[in-house]
């Protein structure tokens, strides 16, 4: 009988990673502690209890409940050491889990009231990564994500930052938050700022709302990557333009779970993007609140869909194409994943 390979040790690119959801639940705690701030009961309650907090997004009430927390979290960065922490801290997880490259999703507008205003915020951040990077050997970039509930003139001002500085390390820009709220198109200055910048666009769709907020996505916003993307999986037509025009999803499926989008890990439709020849990127989302990392969303797909190792591999080969990684830093990384497959059949 085969052997079974460790995902943990499968070459990776992770594509969707969160700025403070990617936070250890022990990291928050101390700076709760350090920074005097008191976080809501059932926060503390499941970080000291190892248990994820109960989520429900589907609705509105529940995705208010989740971005309350997120914001508690959030409150608790308040200084550039805070930050510096937080970027190591994930990177090493990263590591952990097999990844070779990261690329961290942040809107520096969230930090700007404690660290100094908007430019200042982006560079602290910027500055963590390179710090991070030297210290640690991870490829790690930074993808400035504009928020869906506010206005639309506020993401073209962070698109033209993230153009700013593509020389620091910013490689995309994205659209996160309610996708229920704000509709693509008018965002469409914003990404067209951020694309005549040399930046990927990597908005949020296929989530909380069906196929027509990819569509949305695609025809609004010119797409390279669609964070989450699953409920393309409801319009084959729409998975048909996905494969071909290799449009990589990044798909979360603890989250998707967490979240109420799927009830089970076996009901989010990794099998179906897979077998239609979407690419996708697996991502940990906001492990700090869904309590999954990197190398756990492969196990999923390994124990819920009955993916083959050579089918992981191919994922995990998905991920690393679909990422800003530089040609050198790809063809390692495509190596190191032939290795892993080979080198249990020696």
């Amino acid at each position: 009988m085969e052997r079974v390979r460790d995902v943990s040790e499968l070459p990776k690119a992770h594509l969707h990673l969160h700025f403070t959801g990617s936070m250890r639940p022990a990291t928050l705690l101390e700076l709760a502690d350090k920074h005097g701030v008191r976080l809501p009961e059932s926060l503390t309650e499941a970080l000291t209890s190892g248990e994820p907090p109960r989520l429900r997004a589907t609705d509105e009430r529940g995705w208010f409940r989740f971005q309350r927390l997120y914001d508690a979290a959030r409150s608790c960065l308040q200084e550039p050491e805070d930050i510096q922490r937080l970027v190591r801290e994930a990177a090493e997880e990263d590591l952990r889990d097999g990844s070779g490259w990261l690329e961290i999703q942040v809107d520096p507008t969230s930090y700007a009231p404690r660290l100094g205003g908007l430019i200042p915020a982006l560079e602290i951040i910027l500055d963590a990564v390179e710090t991070t990077v030297r210290d640690t050997g991870l490829g790690m970039r930074v993808l400035v994500a504009a928020n869906r509930m506010k206005h639309p003139l506020d993401a073209r001002t962070l698109a033209r930052l993230a153009v700013r500085y593509a020389d620091r390390g910013v490689v995309g820009f994205g659209l996160s938050n309610d996708e229920r709220r704000g509709m693509a198109r008018d965002f469409d200055r914003a990404f067209a700022i951020a694309r005549d910048g040399g930046l990927l666009s990597a908005p949020h769709g296929g989530e909380l709302t069906g196929p027509a907020s990819v569509r949305d996505c695609l025809d609004d916003l010119e797409a390279d990557r669609i964070g989450h993307g699953v409920r393309a999986a409801e319009d084959p037509r729409l998975l048909k333009r996905l494969a071909d025009r290799q449009v990589t999803c990044e798909v979360c499926p603890a989250s998707n779970v967490a979240l109420g989008v799927y009830e089970k890990p076996e009901d989010v439709p990794l099998r179906t993007l897979f077998d239609a020849g979407v690419p996708m990127a697996l991502g940990a989302d906001d492990p700090l609140l869904f309590g999954s990392r990197l190398a756990a969303q492969y196990d999923i797909a390994r124990q819920h869909h009955g993916f083959t190792d050579a089918e992981l591999a191919e994922l995990a080969r998905q991920s690393v194409r679909g990422s800003a990684a530089p040609t050198g830093v790809k063809e390692k990384l495509l190596a190191g994943v032939d290795d892993w497959l080979s080198g249990a059949d020696r």
